[in-house]
């Protein structure tokens, strides 16, 4: 039997952001789109290109006031729409994870998507911005991430000095686990639970 359509549309409007995300769990590693914000529609790209999914991503925000709603608001988006796009999670490998190194930096991730969302979030992080884009505005990401996807997440930084460098890492391991996570494996009868669901 053909497998459903793993992709998912989430719109978002309010008086601070305004956002439309398309998922494609079964693309090509494909980035459309843009944010406002430079930093972070480089995370997006090389998220999609890691985790080897679709995201075609439209947005902005009060960026005069800074960019916490929109980068907020983006996890937020981007959490329900993996959520929808996982579907009832039939067939699905549901953990992953990933260590990346980028030069001095070792970060990992695993992750479950188990309808439990918590995160624990290891790292510490240099102060300061990475182009227009506030370095503490990462952990507020991967929380909202974790949150709308369902998912439980644990971000690991081993050791890293540069604040471009963790942030990359951080996000190519959670790609890959997420690549990981949302395999289909025809051995997997129903969902990957005793309990019978997800």
């Amino acid at each position: 039997m053909a497998q459903p359509d793993r992709n998912a549309k989430i719109q978002r409007k309010t008086s601070e952001t305004e956002l439309d995300v398309h998922v494609d769990l079964d693309g090509a590693g494909q980035f459309s789109g843009s944010t406002g914000i430079g930093f972070m529609d480089h995370m997006l790209e090389l998220m999609a290109r890691h985790a080897g999914i679709n995201l075609d991503i439209k947005g902005k925000g009060d960026l005069h006031v800074d960019g916490h709603h929109l980068v907020e608001d983006l996890g937020i988006c981007l959490g329900r729409a993996l959520r929808d796009a996982v579907g009832d999670k039939i067939g699905m490998a549901r953990f992953g994870e990933a260590s990346i190194p980028m030069e001095e930096t070792l970060a990992s991730c695993v992750l479950d998507f188990c309808d439990r969302p918590h995160l624990e979030f290891r790292v510490k992080l240099p102060q300061g911005k990475v182009g227009e884009f506030d370095i503490e505005l990462t952990e507020d990401f991967f929380r909202a991430l974790a949150m709308n996807a369902g998912m439980t997440l644990h971000l690991n930084l081993h050791y890293g000095r540069n604040g471009h460098h963790i942030i990359e890492a951080l996000f190519k391991a959670t790609a890959r686990s997420i690549a990981q996570a949302v395999a289909l494996d025809s051995n997997i009868k129903g969902v990957l639970s005793t309990k019978g669901k997800l």
